[in-house]
């Protein structure tokens, strides 16, 4: 076996949540040029994924893209019944969301949206689909962790809580599931130019005091994680378990 193997998916499934763009998109992406077929998830994928899912197809990969809302519990479990007990290798939680109010005028609204999409939704998606992982020995399950896993941030407490609790999970999971084969890692972004981060590049005072501090000197792209998601899907990974890798510009080593 040549170590290049060691990174192959070939034969198997991914299932990615908050696949239609940025990072998750990216990510889809990266692990269909690995071989990995995909099933894309986000609250607006149409069926044939769209550009993502051509792309995945040129590849000579299927794709299949499904509608979800994954602040709707019932809606989830819907998604979690159609699967029926299709065989899903790797998992990625990657679907998220963040709002933006200081705490005193945080609502309960604000705060129930962003804890279901971006803390209860990964719970519920690793605990059906990684039970059967579990079965049978073997998995890769990742989640989109934050710096705000380590950091609070400003104005964004229901984020922040969020993502600490995505750290905290992926170490409770990879506790019970290492021993049966199956692997929980997460991957923490730092400052990303995706949607989410909009606000800040548009802040000139935010932005050049968060560039100053990025020893890599510019913010990060979407495909800054292709490598990283392979890595932790593949064989290549196999002894780690419960990590959280930062992938920042060196944000978290300044």
């Amino acid at each position: 076996m040549t170590m290049l193997s060691h990174f192959s998916l070939t034969g198997q499934t991914a299932l990615v949540t908050g696949a239609r763009r940025g990072i998750g998109a990216a990510m889809a992406l990266a692990l269909a040029e690995a071989g990995a077929d995909i099933i894309g998830v986000s609250a607006s994928m149409a069926s044939d994924g769209d550009e993502l899912g051509e792309q995945v197809r040129k590849l000579g990969r299927r794709f299949e893209g499904i509608a979800c809302d994954l602040s709707d519990r019932k809606a989830l479990m819907t998604l979690v019944e159609g699967l029926g007990e299709r065989r899903i290798d790797i998992l990625i939680n990657n679907a998220g969301t963040i709002e933006r109010a200081p705490a005193h005028e945080h609502s309960d609204a604000l705060w129930d949206r962003v804890i279901d999409i971006n803390l209860s939704a990964p719970f519920v998606l690793t605990r059906e689909i990684g039970r059967h992982m579990v079965d049978r020995g073997s998995g890769k399950i990742i989640f989109t962790a934050s710096l705000l896993s380590f950091q609070g941030g400003i104005t964004v407490p229901g984020y922040a809580a969020s993502k600490g609790g995505i750290a905290q999970l992926t170490k409770a999971f990879a506790n019970e599931w290492a021993a049966h084969g199956v692997n929980v890692n997460a991957i923490a972004p730092g400052y990303i130019a995706t949607d989410n981060t909009q606000a800040l590049r548009e802040d000139s005072d935010r932005s050049r005091d968060i560039l100053a501090r990025i020893p890599a000197g510019r913010w990060g792209s979407p495909d800054d994680f292709k490598g990283p998601v392979v890595f932790l899907a593949s064989r290549a990974s196999d002894y780690m378990h419960g990590t959280v890798m930062t992938v920042d510009g060196g944000w978290m080593g300044r």
